[in-house]
């Protein structure tokens, strides 16, 4: 054990090997003569210098020279520079010395910036060719631009990887590019003193230890200063590099929309905002890349950390430019920092799911500690530590060297006289050493206390004042939380429930061979008694046909005389052989000539006597099915079933119901709407394992099927199985990606097993999916106003309304018609319906000053920008904006009215929680009608009427509500206030949503008051849109009482018709016989009524009480 801990020490001490071979193109100060050397240089520091070289005769210099850069395993400071420093390759011409020079003199030709990441990767060897960038005053700079350029190839090396198998697996690679900061304090002045700005923020490097990250080298520019159409990402710590090697090689800045953008200021009204920042206004740029890399514990520790504060501080504060003269006197000077900011970035996307990359703006804030602990548990901010890292930066020393150079000296100087000073002032850094890798603060999650008053930051408040924002951009070499991929979910899916075939599988071989004999000699006979009944159809017609032997035969021998002359008989045997040649085959498996011709007669023998007895089975098998009696349609279809069983469930006739369901099923098994609504009916009831077998047959009959893979993942999470309904929701959003009702599902089951971070992307993902459709319905609702232009060159006044109201304050005031309100305006009309009419233009044919001719409103729909303002003598106005499509419900309203539908109680009343603390959503009309119908549900109806009466409040003429409202009194049993209610509803110009349940409730409220002619009537109402049994039974009843018994009979056989089963309408039937006389009739009648158990006592006291008047119909009697 001894000596393998030995070789992992030796091994951490491994040096990697930097060799540069050769460079082309060069070119001298004295033309085509040139003698060089070249440099390698890390950190600040030289790594080694080459011999002097004379160029080669192709214009090659082979140099052949290997620098050596010690490298320590398990140093994570060490992994974490090669990630992001590069060396600098820099190229010296070497001239001769002239008359009275001691030394040679020289001349810098170029650098070149050598990335060392690929070693971070996993890579031990690599070869680069890299372009060699000239230096001011270098020869280079004179080469022609269609000259080649000139370039050096580069091969590093290393022994072993410098990361485990593990490392890469499990460790990652975080890229953080920092681009601009907009919108900047008023009192930075681009031509005045310049400084430097910084901006710092922690990163964890493993379990236990973070580093600070302090990327520098921002230059305030001002309004007139362009960026460049391409900007290329700039290398945070560069060294020595210099001009045009400061940039990462084919390393940009990504553009991207701001709807994409993950960060702040995305919504419609800051746009304005942003526009005019990033064109009018003075800018900080950086446009850094800086790249750190966190081994396993390093991503556990970041993944903790997001998910328990989520915002992540990003601090940017201003100092003054230093340099290297400067003596100890002025180290307190160095390290001073004013405008001290903090952003706060909400990481939390890079933890979910496939999502390795955000980008945004972020509002800098004044920086507080008090606020920044309240944030994000931090007690204090980096800057105190930021200020020493970047007055090192600047003076082109790595932060981690120790010793060596002017600025070294300047550093020990500062912390000298720092140590001396007792009492920094708040803008100065803490003069205590302190190292780039830090131990994380031991009281990181401890408090402060809320009774000291934190200090001003009064220039730090100007980054309020100005609303600064700074453009951000944070990358993962691999999702910290992978997505799984639709085939893999489909495998789990499959593996949980595996897919049921639709079609039973097709049989081969000697069964299928012997089918098709069968089917050929069903048809061939078919065919043959066609033939016969067309020779003697005459017979058949007039019964002449007798069972004479010698007719039979005279028969017989004419039609198969027939048969022969007329080429039938060949035409059938050709049409047998076939079928005939598979059961050889296939049977028998004779696929070659006989040799022996005894063995061939043998064979045919055989082959006849098994023919002509599947000849007499294939027969028997045709003639038994037609004589059997064709079995009659069924009266009912799919759709009249649910509706019938939809109808049990208003009557709480949960029994009758599942017979409608059952019969769907067996009527087709394969139906996989059939299984949903049985088992959306099986959770009404409460069967939570019914509900998952009918929800587990309808994935496995169609995998793709949203809605039961939604909710057969909800019934798994009712019963506490997460892991499995995780999968199936995931494979909802799978087979339905731009459906918002299954990523708000999604979002649901996440919350509801706090994992908020992946609930908050679902739920992104619901809202990007849902204003995706408003924003294509807004296109197809212009696309049909276009539509309806009319050809004369005017449009009617709808779509002209919906043009009006699309312009906003393009057209002017006064050209507006106004509507007078009055007594027939509706009062309760939502703000945006009222605002339309209000701006409706006048009818056609009058004069106003609206009325434009056709070509206008083309220019005016297709050209917004132009509309008016490109008149002659109009007033120039500003450019609308584009109007910003509104989704018609919210992503909750629409998981709200799914759950309702389906009876999912615990997911609907989560759904209705995230709508009250919607920022769009609240306490509205539609949440109290949902909230409601949720408290009709769960059967507490005192609560919803109180809720129903708060939606009432918004709109006193909605239909749905008072259709709500009076089911609510018909359960209660105040059949006088739901007869006012459904009544109220017959009223209104719109009806409700679902007027059957209004029509079969008013209408048996009518038969309780003795009011048969509008029982009647509302029952007619009820068979004339939706007809049932009850329906028809309630016709039949009105119209036994009102004594029209020959329509109550009819009502009452098309009822009967419908449901054969109900004890009810045997019942009445057997009233209208016994009153109409009809005694067989009126004691069957009676028989099925007490057979399907009537239990009506009130219907069977009447019937008795008849029977017994008229003397029959009890059988018993």
């Amino acid at each position: 054990m001894a000596s393998e801990d030995e070789s992992q020490k030796l091994r951490s001490l491994e040096p990697i090997s930097i060799n540069i071979q050769r460079a082309r193109h060069l070119k001298g100060s004295k033309g085509d003569t040139l003698t060089s050397l070249v440099r390698a240089e890390y950190g600040g520091s030289l790594l080694g210098e080459s011999a002097k070289v004379e160029i080669g005769d192709g214009g090659s210099t082979e140099y052949n020279f290997t620098a050596s850069l010690d490298c320590n395993f398990e140093d994570p400071v060490m992994l974490d520079e090669i990630a992001h420093k590069p060396v600098i390759v820099t190229f010296v011409e070497v001239l001769p010395k002239e008359k009275k020079q001691k030394e040679e003199r020289t001349v810098v030709l170029g650098q070149c910036p050598l990335d060392l990441l690929p070693l971070v990767k996993g890579q031990t060897k690599f070869k680069s060719t890299l372009v060699i960038h000239p230096l001011p005053g270098s020869p280079l700079e004179g080469i022609h631009i269609d000259a080649p350029k000139p370039e050096a190839d580069v091969v590093i090396s290393i022994n072993e990887p410098l990361l485990s198998e593990q490392d890469l697996s499990d460790g990652n690679l975080l890229t953080i590019t920092v681009e601009s900061a907009y919108s900047v304090p008023e009192t930075w002045n681009p031509s005045g003193t310049q400084y430097m700005y910084s901006v710092i923020l922690p990163m964890p490097l493993t379990e236990e230890r973070e580093s600070t990250i302090v990327i520098s080298g921002g230059h305030l520019k001002s309004s007139h200063d362009k960026e460049q159409p391409s900007r290329q990402k700039k290398w945070a710590m560069p060294g020595l590099a210099q001009t045009t090697s400061i940039f990462i090689p084919d390393k940009f800045i990504s553009e991207a929309h701001r709807d994409e953008e993950n960060g702040e200021l995305t919504a419609k009204e800051d746009r304005d905002f942003r526009a005019e920042a990033e064109t009018e206004k003075n800018r900080v740029v950086w446009n850094c890349e800086r790249r750190t890399y966190m081994n396993p514990g390093g991503v556990q520790s970041l993944q903790t950390k997001i998910a328990s504060t989520r915002l992540w501080p990003v601090e940017i504060m201003r100092m003054p430019l230093t340099s290297a003269s400067k003596g100890k006197g002025k180290a307190e000077e160095d390290c001073q920092y004013y405008f001290h900011g903090v952003a706060y970035v909400n990481l939390a996307p890079l933890l979910y799911p496939g999502v390795s990359k955000i980008r945004g703006a972020y509002t800098v804030h004044a920086f507080h500690d008090h606020d920044v602990f309240q944030k994000t548990k931090r007690r204090r901010g980096l800057a105190e530590e930021a200020a020493r890292l970047a007055t090192a930066s600047h003076r082109n020393l790595s932060p981690m060297m120790k010793g060596g150079g002017k600025g070294g000296k300047d550093d020990k100087g500062g912390k000298e006289k720092d140590g001396a000073k007792k009492t920094p002032s708040p803008r100065t850094a803490k003069k205590q050493p302190s190292q780039m890798l830090k131990p994380l603060a031991p009281g990181v999650d401890g408090s402060v206390d809320g009774d000291s008053q934190p200090p001003q930051n009064l220039e730090g408040m100007q980054y309020d004042d100005a609303r600064t924002y700074i453009m951000l951009e944070f990358e993962l070499e691999k999702p910290v939380v992978p997505q799984r991929v639709p085939e893999e979910l489909a495998s789990r899916v499959a593996d949980y429930i595996p897919p049921r075939p639709l079609f039973p599988r097709r049989t081969n071989g000697a069964q299928r061979a012997v089918e098709d004999f069968h089917h050929q000699v069903s048809k061939i006979g078919n065919m043959i008694l066609d033939e016969f009944r067309k020779m003697f159809g005459d017979e058949i017609a007039t019964v002449q046909m007798g069972k004479d032997n010698e007719r039979m035969e005279e028969r017989k021998r004419k039609l198969i005389y027939e048969l022969n002359t007329s080429g039938k008989y060949f035409a059938f045997k050709e049409q047998m052989k076939h079928s005939v040649v598979k059961i050889v085959r296939e049977k028998y498996l004779k696929t070659s000539t006989f040799d022996d011709q005894e063995e061939l007669q043998a064979f045919v023998s055989e082959l006849y006597v098994f023919l002509i007895d599947q000849m007499h089975v294939g027969l028997g098998d045709a003639l038994s099915l037609e004589d059997q009696p064709p079995v009659p349609a069924p009266v009912t279809d799919d759709a009249q079933l649910r509706h019938f069983a939809r109808e049990a469930e208003l009557n709480e006739n949960f029994e009758l119901a599942a017979k409608y369901y059952q019969e769907r099923l067996a009527r087709n098994r394969n139906d996989t709407a059939a299984w949903f609504d049985y088992g959306t009916f099986s959770l009404l009831i409460d069967d939570i394992s019914k509900a998952e077998e009918c929800f587990k047959e309808t994935v496995s009959l169609n995998p793709q099927h949203t809605e039961g893979l939604m909710l057969y993942g909800m019934v798994c999470a009712l019963e506490e199985k997460n892991d499995i309904a995780e999968t199936f929701f995931e494979a909802a959003t799978c087979a339905a990606p731009d459906n918002p009702l299954a990523w708000t599902m999604l979002g649901l089951f996440y919350d509801g097993i706090g994992n908020d971070i992946q609930a908050e992307y679902a739920l992104m993902e619901a809202q990007k999916r849902n204003l995706a459709h408003a924003v294509e319905k807004q296109s197809q609702d212009l696309a049909t106003v276009l539509e309806m232009r009319e050809p004369e060159g005017g449009l009617d006044q709808t779509a002209e309304g919906s043009l009006v109201e699309d312009a906003g304050d393009e057209i002017p005031l006064s050209a507006i018609p106004t509507i007078q309100k009055t007594l027939a305006t509706p009062v309760g009309g939502s703000p945006d319906t009222t605002a339309t009419k209000e701006r409706l233009p006048p009818p056609k044919g009058k004069t106003s000053t609206s009325s434009k001719p056709a070509a206008g409103h083309e220019t005016k729909t297709a050209h917004p920008h132009n509309a008016l303002s490109s008149r002659p003598g109009s007033i120039q106005t500003e450019p609308p904006r584009d109007s910003t499509p509104v989704p018609e419900s919210s992503i909750y309203m629409i998981a709200v009215d799914f759950l309702l539908e389906v009876r999912a109680i615990q997911f609907c009343e989560r759904a209705l929680a995230h709508e009250l603390i919607y920022p769009s959503g609240g306490p509205t009309k539609q949440y109290h009608v949902a909230l409601a119908q949720l408290y009709m549900q769960k059967k507490h109806y005192q609560e919803a009427v109180e809720t129903l009466s708060k939606a009432l409040v918004f709109d006193y003429q909605d239909p749905d509500s008072w259709s709500i409202m009076g089911h609510l009194r018909y359960m209660q049993g105040n059949m006088a206030e739901a007869r006012d209610c459904y009544e109220r509803i017959l009223s209104f110009v719109t009806d409700a949503r679902e007027m059957h349940p209004i029509y079969l409730r008013l209408a048996s409220i009518y038969l309780q008051d003795a009011e048969y002619e509008k029982a009647k009537k509302t029952f007619l109402l009820a068979c004339k849109y939706s007809p049932s049994c009850i329906s028809w039974l309630g016709v039949g009843i009105a119209c036994y009482r009102l004594g029209e018994l020959s329509d109550a009979e009819d009502a009452l056989c098309e009822a009967n018709i419908l449901n054969n089963s109900d004890a009810e309408v045997w019942g009445y039937l057997s009233l209208v016989c016994l009153r109409t006389g009809r005694q067989l009739e009126a004691e069957q009648a009676y028989k099925y009524a007490l057979k399907v158990n009537l239990s009506d006592q009130d219907l069977l006291g009447e019937i008795e009480s008849m029977q017994k008047n008229v003397g029959f119909g009890n059988p018993s009697f």
